[in-house]
């Protein structure tokens, strides 16, 4: 019998080892005894140095080549496995439950008059003008600076350097929207292009013996393949996720993926492994594995990035605690509904909910109060699919947030002696990362204790030059990996967008911020303000702060707009679908009420979490 309030976890939590520069396989717990704050803590962890297995042994010496974050190859594969049965007429039948429509998982049928808008596999659209070197497809630019050199000239704070926020938000923003991101657009890289970043020579981090042959991987991104043919027919990428705010991470956005994470198709939950915790990838669904050997010793969810960091990973848990929570009291009030249509409620409820906190808590806390017109019903004509200039430059914001460290903070608002906890030993490190540090618990708390980053065009060094581990051992630099997957979709410049979105473009660089030092540094960098980089220039803006934004006016356009038409064009967004009934239980809904019903924490957790106390 499943606990509908959440109360305090005595089970036994499986341990596993997934360290950065290795992997390893499930094993046998340690000895564990219950910390009184509701989760478990080891006495002893057992060896996993047996199960060890080097990226590289990972990798090549299977002959397996995979994106930066680990998901192995074969998109092209899902890819048609998503687009087959539409092939077939199959993606124009409605799901009913009970006599009531439901959303499809592919994101389908949303839009009756246009069936594909919003769902997986879809093309991204597009603001502006494609700009590819040869007008169709090539990213083989011979006038523009090369990404590390921009990202060692701009995009440097110091290794120790802290630049937090001057608005009191706290980490939770970032993290709220790297989990609505991850219900939104994902767009991998395909193993069949490679378009490798040239490192400087003498690179301090990456090439400090200067050889001068040091390159950072980079793999093109899936596309449409009946696409850049020609200047009339460019490349277009595609979302490999619904574009909805479907809560797709939670669920998934294709029935396999749908019924792998449920119990049972005769139970209304979500599956859990000991501990409340996400499930296991024992059936080796595709996943964002990261260094890791083993699929099976990581969680399954929605998205296949949900290991990517314990803090995403805490946030997934979450939701699926919440889903069984309310699938467990509609199971109590309506015991002769069936399984799945008590299923299909919670997960009505679960979208909703998260509708709600994006658009009355996440959004304002971002963007400003009133950003967004108020709702005015569905409007069909609308077509919500994510733009490329949102998902590859716009909503990747966040990279600039984060901070090097999550607090870990106990009951009486106290940081845990382990903490703070390093985000460079975080990375898909989750399983460890619950079973030592006390569970989602403190990682929750923290996220809500401490303010991010400024959003700015400056990112911490660990993203910078250790994403996923050190150079040469899987290390990353994040920037020089947005900037090039930027010219790998063929983003229009910085002033070109601009344009697109009615804004005047600019003529010097001293125009793009108020920042003399900066607008020096984006000269000495690219020389020509018509060559500035969507992602640069968009974050080196000023920030509308005086009416409440923390984007510049490009950015913040952009977000306004995608979100916007998220809501406005989605026939089953919750103010226009749920009944009286249901518009009750989820009227006022926060994210600190959702983690209070589901964790240990109360009314210690402030009732604003994306506003540090």
């Amino acid at each position: 019998m499943k606990n509908y309030q959440y109360d305090t976890h005595k089970a036994m939590v499986v341990l596993l080892v997934a360290s950065v520069l290795g992997a390893c396989a499930e094993s046998n717990p340690g000895d564990e005894v219950f910390n009184g704050d509701g989760d478990v803590q080891l006495n002893s962890v057992p060896d996993f140095s047996a199960s060890l297995q080097s990226e590289e042994e990972g990798s090549s010496a299977t002959g397996l080549r995979r994106s930066p974050q680990g998901i192995p190859n074969g998109g092209r594969d899902r890819r048609e496995r998503a687009r087959e049965p539409r092939r077939n007429g199959r993606f124009s039948e409605r799901d009913f439950v009970g006599g009531q429509e439901v959303r499809t998982y592919d994101g389908t049928s949303n839009n009756l008059d246009n069936i594909e808008w919003g769902a997986s596999f879809a093309q991204l659209q597009r603001i502006g003008v494609a700009s590819y070197s040869d007008g169709a497809s090539s990213m083989t630019f011979t006038d523009r600076a090369g990404p590390r050199q921009i990202s060692n000239t701009i995009v440097n704070q110091g290794e120790n350097e802290s630049l937090p926020n001057p608005y009191g938000t706290s980490d939770m923003l970032w993290q709220w929207g790297q989990f609505i991101d991850h219900d939104l657009d994902l767009t991998d890289g395909s193993e069949e292009e490679s378009q490798d970043i040239l490192v400087p020579t003498g690179d301090p981090y990456f090439d400090p013996n200067s050889t001068g042959t040091v390159v950072i991987p980079f793999n093109r991104a899936l596309y449409d393949p009946d696409t850049g043919t020609d200047v009339g027919n460019v490349r277009q990428q595609e979302n490999e996720i619904t574009s909805w705010i479907d809560g797709s991470m939670i669920y998934g956005s294709n029935e396999e993926r749908a019924q792998a994470l449920r119990e049972g198709p005769d139970s209304p939950f979500l599956r859990t492994s000991a501990g409340d915790l996400l499930p296991f990838n024992t059936s080796n669904l595709a996943n964002a594995n990261g260094p890791v050997g083993d699929p099976a010793s990581l969680f399954l969810a929605g998205d296949v990035r949900a290991n990517e960091q314990a803090g995403l990973a805490a946030m997934h848990t979450l939701w699926v605690r919440e889903h069984n929570r309310l699938a467990g009291l509609l199971t109590q009030e309506n015991p002769n509904a069936s399984a799945n249509e008590n299923f299909e409620a919670a997960r009505r409820l679960v979208i909703a909910e998260l509708q709600i906190i994006t658009y009355n808590e996440y959004l304002p806390a971002l963007l400003g109060s009133g950003a967004l017109p108020e709702y005015s019903g569905y409007d069909a004509s609308l077509n919500p699919t994510i733009y490329n200039e949102f998902s590859a430059a716009a909503y990747r914001l966040g990279h600039s947030m984060v901070s090097d460290n999550v607090l870990l903070v106990g009951a009486n608002g106290e940081e845990l002696p382990s903490s703070p906890l390093g985000l460079r030993n975080a990375f898909f490190n989750a399983p460890q990362v619950f079973a030592n540090e006390g569970g989602i618990s403190s990682i929750l708390r923290g996220l809500a204790s401490q303010s991010h980053q400024t959003i700015d065009i400056k990112v911490i060094h660990t993203l910078r030059n250790l994403l996923f581990g050190p150079p040469g051992a899987g290390g990353l630099d994040l920037i020089s990996l947005n900037i090039q997957r930027g010219r790998d979709h063929g983003l229009p410049f910085y002033n070109e967008a601009r344009a697109a979105m009615g804004l005047e473009p600019v003529t010097s660089f001293d125009q793009i911020s108020d920042d003399a030092q900066l607008n020096q540094s984006l000269q000495d960098a690219y020389g020509d303000v018509a060559k500035v980089d969507l992602w640069i220039g968009g974050l080196a803006e000023t920030p509308l702060s005086q009416q409440g934004s923390q984007l510049g006016p490009l950015f913040h356009s952009i977000i306004v707009r995608q979100f916007g038409e998220l809501r406005d064009a989605d026939r089953f967004w919750y103010e226009n679908y749920l009944d009286d009934d249901e518009l009750d239980r989820v009227r006022g809904v926060t994210l600190a009420q959702v983690i209070r019903d589901n964790t240990v924490i109360g009314n210690e957790l402030q009732n604003d979490v994306f506003y540090a106390p």
